[in-house]
């Protein structure tokens, strides 16, 4: 892994939706390491460095969050409250990929400070376009704030073929 790898954090409880994300991803070449939390406490765990993830170092942050909103055990507005909320992650960037449709779910999201609000397209084809836009951003144009950018953060590594 280079000093500069970036990783993504998904965070998706539906294992279809996740595996499109992923293949979508991929299509784009898109080769960061990707890391999938299935719920909002293993998301909150890994960005905390609790539970399972003690050992991880913590100041490694992931270059975006791609997050649903409909989660078991705590919901993806209650992860995005929390991680506003905390100094270590408020200003890691926040894209809130979801299937739902109420609009009370987009006011909540953009009060509590989500960077993106994108409905998950139906149709693959246009599912693997709107991940290969949102990675396009996030990884290669997009410029992080300064203790990401520390990091290297806002590169993308692409796969040979492109």
């Amino acid at each position: 892994m280079s000093e500069n790898h970036k990783t993504i954090l998904l965070v998706e409880d539906n294992p279809d939706d996740e595996a499109l994300t992923i293949r979508a991803l991929q299509r784009s070449h898109i080769s960061n390491e990707i890391v999938v939390a299935h719920d909002g406490v293993e998301a909150l765990d890994y960005l905390f460095g609790i539970g399972i993830y003690a050992e991880r170092d913590i100041s490694v942050k992931p270059t975006v969050i791609l997050l649903d909103l409909k989660l078991p055990r705590v919901d993806g507005i209650e992860v995005l409250r929390r991680l506003r909320e905390d100094e270590r992650t408020k200003l890691l960037p926040v894209v809130v990929l979801t299937t739902s449709n109420e609009e009370q779910d987009m006011l909540d999201s953009y009060s509590l400070g989500c960077n993106s609000y994108i409905r998950k397209p139906v149709d693959f084809l246009q599912f693997s376009e709107a991940i290969r836009q949102l990675g396009m951003y996030w990884l290669l144009i997009n410029e992080p704030p300064p203790d990401l950018k520390e990091q290297g953060a806002g590169r993308m590594e692409q796969g040979e073929n492109q």
